[in-house]
C-alpha cells in the first residue's frame, strides 16, 4: 500500500492577481510618501496658517505617530471583518481626509487632519500586505511581490521631497493632500474587482481594552524616541518610554490571559517569525539612523539646498530598489536567512566607507557607503517581512502584516533617536576642545547642534565665524564618522543571527514548504466571496 502523502503545489496567481498588485501598490506608494512629502511644503503651510514651531512639529509628525499606534489595532481588525472591507474603508476615508488637509484654515485644523490620515493609513497598510498573502501562495511569487510592494515602499519615502517641491513650484501647499483623493477613487473602484476578501470567521470581538493598551504603549514610546533624536536626552522623554514599556507589558499579560487576543502572542514562539521581527526592527534601526543622518550631512556639511539633498538621495534609493528587485530571485537558490545575512554583511561595509567620510571633498565616499547601506538593507527589509508573514497562519496574516510594519515604524524612531544621541554627544566633545574662544551665548547656541554654530557664526566677527563653523563641520562629521562605526559591529552581529535562527528556512525553488505552510490552517479561517 502506498502511504505517501501527497503534497498539492500551490496554485499560482495569474493576470488577476498581478493587476490587484498594481492596484494595491498605489496606495502603498501615496501612504510612503505622506511622511515626508511635506518637509518642502512646511514654511509655506506655517506662513499661510500662522503656525509656530510647536505646531509645524506637530503638523509633521501626528501623521506617524497615528500610524504607528494603530497599526497593530487595524491589522487585527482586518483580520476579523475582512481585509478588503478595511482597505476600501481606509481609502474612503483617507480620500475625504486628504480634501479637509488641503482646505484647512487653521493649524489646529490641519493637525486635527493629519492625525485622521494617520488613523486612515493604518488602516491601509497592513490591508495591503496581507491581501498579498493572500492573492500569492506560491512561495516564488508571493516573494516577487512582496518585493515589488516594498519597493513602491522606498520610492515613496525617497521621492516625497521632491514631489512636495515640484508641486510648490507651480501649486500652493494643499496640492501635496489632493494627491490622496484620485488614487483612493481608483482603489475604491478596482478592489470589489480585483482583490479578493477574506477574514477569520471564527474570531471575537475586538477588545476595546488592549485597543486602548496598545495606543497607550505605543505612542508614548515612539513620542520618546523621536523628541531624543530631535532634542537630545531629557528625564521627561526618558519617562515616557519607561510609561509607555511598563503599560507594554500590561498588554501583553493581557493578550496572554485573552482566548482571542488582539495580538496573539503566540507568533512570537515561530522562530522564523521572532527571528525575522528582530532583524527588521534593529537592522531597519541602524539604516534609518544613518540616513537621518546623512540628510543632515547633505544639508549642513555640503551646503546644500533641501531639494537639491533630496536629489542626493535618489542614487541610494535607486541601489536599494535594484536589491529590492534581485534578493527574491536570489532567495530561490540561496536559503532566505543566507541572502539576509549576505546583505548584513554588504551593509556592515557601506558603515565601514562612511565612518571614513572627510569634512572636505567627502561626497562621494559618502554616496559610496551610503548604498552599499541600502543595497544591504533591500533583503533585510523584503525577505524579512516575506518570512515574517509566511510564518503566520493565514488567519493571522492581518496581525503578522501590521507587526512588520510596527517593526519598521519603531526601529526608524529607534535608529534615529540612537544615531542621533551618538552623533550628537561626539559633536558636542569635539566641538568643546576645537572651536574658538566665543562668548557665553554663542558658545551654549554652537554646543546644541551645526545649525546653532551656524547661527552663532553669523553674529561673530568674520575670522572667528568661519572658525566656528569650520570646527563645526568638522565635529558633526566625526560624530557621522562614528555612528556609522558603530553601525558595522551591528551589522555583522545581526548577519550572524540571520544566518543561525533563519537557517532552517529553505530557498523558495527547493520546493521546501515555508514555515507556515507547514501547519494546518485554522478551520475557522476561511476565505470570503469576492
Amino acid at each position: 500500500m502506498d502511504t505517501t502523502t501527497r503534497v498539492e503545489p500551490p496554485v499560482r496567481a495569474g493576470r488577476r492577481e498581478w493587476i490587484g498588485l498594481a492596484v494595491l501598490a498605489l496606495p502603498t506608494l501615496l501612504l510612503a510618501l505622506d511622511f515626508s512629502v511635506l518637509f518642502l511644503a512646511l514654511p509655506s503651510l506655517g506662513a499661510d496658517l500662522g503656525a509656530d514651531n510647536a505646531q509645524q512639529l506637530w503638523i509633521l509628525d501626528i501623521y506617524g505617530f497615528m500610524v504607528a499606534g494603530f497599526l497593530v489595532t487595524m491589522g487585527t481588525l482586518g483580520d476579523r471583518i475582512g481585509r478588503r472591507k478595511l482597505l476600501m474603508i481606509g481609502a474612503a476615508a483617507f480620500g475625504l481626509v486628504s480634501l479637509m488637509a488641503a482646505y484647512s484654515t487653521s493649524a489646529e485644523m490641519l493637525i486635527g487632519a493629519r492625525a485622521l490620515l494617520g488613523i486612515a493609513g493604518a488602516t491601509l497598510m497592513p490591508s495591503t500586505l496581507a491581501l498579498i498573502s493572500n492573492m500569492f501562495k506560491d512561495a516564488k511569487q508571493r516573494g516577487m511581490a512582496i518585493g515589488l510592494w516594498a519597493t513602491c515602499l522606498m520610492i515613496g519615502v525617497a521621492i516625497g521631497p521632491v514631489v512636495g517641491g515640484l508641486l510648490l513650484e507651480s501649486f500652493w501647499w494643499g496640492s501635496a493632500f489632493l494627491m490622496g483623493v484620485p488614487v483612493m477613487v481608483v482603489l475604491l473602484i478596482a478592489a470589489p474587482l480585483l482583490l479578493p476578501e477574506y477574514r477569520n470567521a471564527g474570531s471575537g470581538r475586538l477588545d476595546l481594552y488592549s485597543v486602548a493598551l496598545s495606543l497607550a504603549a505605543i505612542l508614548p514610546i515612539i513620542y520618546g524616541l523621536k523628541k531624543i533624536a530631535a532634542e537630545g536626552p531629557s528625564p521627561q522623554y526618558v519617562i515616557a518610554m519607561v510609561v509607555g514599556l511598563a503599560i507594554g507589558v500590561v498588554f501583553v499579560r493581557r493578550q496572554r490571559a485573552l482566548p482571542d487576543p488582539l495580538l496573539d502572542m503566540r507568533l512570537f514562539g515561530n522562530r522564523s517569525f521572532s527571528g525575522a521581527f528582530g532583524i527588521l526592527l534593529i537592522g531597519g534601526a541602524a539604516a534609518a539612523g544613518i540616513g537621518f543622518l546623512f540628510t543632515q550631512y547633505l544639508q549642513l556639511v555640503e551646503g546644500l539646498s533641501p531639494l537639491r539633498a533630496g536629489l542626493w538621495l535618489i542614487p541610494y534609493t535607486i541601489g536599494m530598489i535594484a536589491g529590492a528587485l534581485i534578493c527574491p530571485m536570489i532567495a530561490r537558490r540561496v536559503r532566505p536567512g543566507f541572502v539576509i545575512a549576505g546583505g548584513l554583511v554588504i551593509q556592515a561595509i557601506g558603515f565601514l566607507v562612511l565612518s571614513q567620510v572627510p569634512v572636505t571633498a567627502g561626497m562621494l565616499t559618502a554616496q559610496a557607503g551610503l548604498i552599499l547601506v541600502f543595497i544591504g538593507q533591500s533583503p533585510i527589509f523584503v525577505l524579512g517581512t516575506t518570512l515574517l508573514v509566511s510564518a503566520a497562519p493565514p488567519e493571522k496574516a492581518g496581525s503578522a502584516s501590521s507587526l512588520s510594519q510596527t517593526s519598521s515604524d519603531f526601529g526608524v524612531a529607534l535608529g534615529i533617536a540612537a544615531m542621533g544621541s551618538i552623533g550628537a554627544a561626539v559633536y558636542r566633545t569635539q566641538l568643546a576642545d576645537t572651536a574658538p574662544d566665543l562668548p557665553a551665548e554663542a558658545a551654549g547656541a554652537a554646543g546644541e547642534s551645526l545649525v546653532g554654530a551656524v547661527n552663532a557664526a553669523a553674529t561673530l566677527p568674520g575670522s572667528v565665524g568661519t572658525a566656528l563653523i569650520d570646527a563645526g563641520r568638522e565635529a558633526f562629521t566625526t560624530g557621522f564618522n562614528t555612528a556609522a562605526a558603530v553601525g558595522a559591529p551591528v551589522a555583522i552581529l545581526l548577519a550572524v543571527v540571520a544566518a543561525v535562527l533563519l537557517r532552517h528556512v529553505g530557498a523558495t525553488g527547493s520546493g521546501e514548504q515555508p514555515p507556515a505552510e507547514a501547519e494546518a490552517a485554522d478551520p475557522a479561517a476561511t476565505p470570503a466571496t469576492p
